[in-house]
């Protein structure tokens, strides 16, 4: 009987096919690799997603709830900022560029600081207010006056202008002779420069809707009601029209520009019940100090393209992809803003404290070129140079760090920052090889904060016309504001001389060249 097994046991191994079950072994083996590379992978893409969700939580929390300063504080030596500059130039000579030193402000022990009054302008108007003493024995002798200013205010009022023009008949020839009425904003209306003016400044300026306008009307017992101000609005577009077309050409004919968009909400028969995202393009001239704004019912490359057709020049923006288009144009050179870099590695320190602070040192060294070459007020030319021998070595610097930094999670806060960064980079290091380019557009930003401000408080445009009319007028009043014109007096003179604009005069009336005359 045990012999019979044995017999059985050996035929039936004999039958066994060992390789196949080596092969089976090995196929199970790799699949059980493959899997276990699957969940690996799966489980990084969730960290990575988890990761992205909570960058995205984080930037939210900060734009409700923190600060939006991007300033950076460099926690290493202070002293590896100050960049021993040794301006030689290498093709040409520099005249006397003088490094600015940093100077501490001392104070003597002992010595305490008066909080002064303010000196009050000298060019308002004084109202004496003079105070005898209740007893005073006669035959006191004044010696002097004690003298308080004290600033007060009186409410704008408004007042009719009566214009009276006298009539005459004259005997020899039975002719009526009248003296001529002057140029008026609305013709045959009853609204003066300085009413209309100052409803648009309220409105552009202070962000004060038409209604609250009419409210405050109201309070001064004048009844004017919203719609008449909005058609007076209508009106001052149409007068000042002719100027913006000029402002418009004088930007499409400059060399360097700064693009940027921003929404604005538009009412649109089309989508009742809810408002169309309709966008603000701001074209930006840092050389004339310019700005025009061109509204256009999308974000799509339709409206810069349209604006910039026949342009020749640098233009600089931000990453937005629809300027990619303009990067092979001929004629046109393109430049990125540093300030979007750097907020992008700001947005990451809470991911990669370490990594993100040693890019924001080297992005702290380019700004620190750039604030020696604004407050010692360097020429283009100079400027040029100082990059030439400082800034690029620095940005040659930071290249190489993005490049040896760059195997991060690429959907980590840091892994955008260096992927948004190198992706720019000919762009970004540009500003470098003209002196009259510069690092960011930053002041393309500031210059776009009023309207900002202003769709926080009108909310939204009536139509897309009314979108274009505030295109056109915040373009002016923009660039009152950048060139430090009062905006309540330009409007004022413009809209006074809105009949007699003519294109001899025209170019005397954009803002950059306005002179107040009265």
């Amino acid at each position: 009987m045990i012999e019979q097994e044995k017999t059985y046991n050996s035929v039936d191994a004999g039958t066994i096919d060992i390789g196949k079950i080596i092969a089976e072994n090995i196929e199970l083996r790799a699949q059980n690799d493959l899997l276990k590379e699957k969940y690996r992978l799966d489980i990084l893409e969730k960290d990575i997603e988890i990761q992205y969700v909570k960058n995205e939580l984080e930037k939210l929390k900060k734009y409700i709830f923190k600060s939006k300063s991007e300033r950076f504080i460099s926690q290493i030596n202070p002293d590896q900022l100050t960049l021993g500059f040794n301006i030689e130039p290498v093709t040409q000579p520099l005249p006397d560029i003088q490094v600015i030193e940093k100077h501490e402000r001392t104070v003597k022990s002992g010595v305490t600081q008066s909080h002064s009054r303010i000196a009050l302008p000298a060019h308002l108007p004084r109202v004496k207010e003079i105070i005898e003493p209740k007893e005073i024995e006669e035959g006191a002798k004044k010696i002097g006056d004690e003298v308080t200013e004290i600033l007060e205010y009186t409410p704008g009022k408004i007042y009719v202008r009566q214009i009276v023009r006298p009539k005459y008949t004259v005997p020899s020839t039975g002719s009526i002779v009248i003296g001529d009425l002057p140029s008026l904003p609305i013709p045959k209306g009853n609204a003066g420069s300085s009413l209309i003016s100052h409803i648009i400044v309220s409105k552009l300026v202070d962000h004060i809707p038409f209604y609250r306008i009419s409210k405050i009307f109201k309070r001064e017992q004048v009844d004017i009601p919203e719609s008449t101000i909005n058609d007076w609005f209508k009106k001052a577009y149409e007068n000042v029209l002719p100027v913006y077309e000029k402002l418009y050409s004088d930007i499409c004919n400059t060399d360097y520009l700064m693009v940027d968009e921003t929404p604005i909400p538009v009412l649109s028969k089309d989508k009742p019940n809810s408002t169309h995202q309709g966008y603000f393009w701001i074209y930006y001239s840092p050389k004339f100090k310019q700005v025009c704004v061109v509204y256009n019912k999308g974000r799509g490359r339709a409206g810069p393209t349209e604006f910039l057709k026949n342009y020749k020049g640098a233009i600089q923006t931000d990453g937005y992809q629809v300027y990619d288009s303009f990067d092979k144009k001929e004629g046109i050179v393109l430049l990125s803003c540093m300030a979007h870099a750097r907020r992008k590695f700001t947005e990451a320190l809470n991911n990669d404290k370490k990594r993100s602070e040693e890019a924001l040192e080297y992005i702290q060294k380019l700004y620190h070129i750039e604030k020696i070459a604004r407050e010692g007020s360097y020429t283009p030319q100079e400027r040029k140079i100082l990059r030439q021998n400082e800034s690029v070595a620095i940005l040659k610097e930071f290249k190489n760090w993005l490049l040896e930094n760059h195997n991060v999670l690429p959907r980590s806060a840091i892994g955008v920052a260096i992927s948004y960064t190198l992706k720019l980079w000919h762009r970004l290091e540009r500003y470098v090889t003209n002196g009259d380019y510069e690092i960011d557009n930053n002041l393309i930003e500031n210059s776009i904060r009023p309207i900002a401000l202003g769709k926080k408080n009108f909310m939204f445009a009536g139509s897309h016309d009314g979108a274009k009319r505030l295109a056109v007028l915040y373009s002016l009043l923009l660039s009152c504001k950048i060139n430090q014109v009062n905006p309540d007096d330009y409007l004022k003179d413009i809209l006074t001389r809105a009949q007699d604009i003519n294109h001899k005069n025209i170019k005397e009336l954009l803002p950059n060249n306005w002179i107040q005359t009265v």
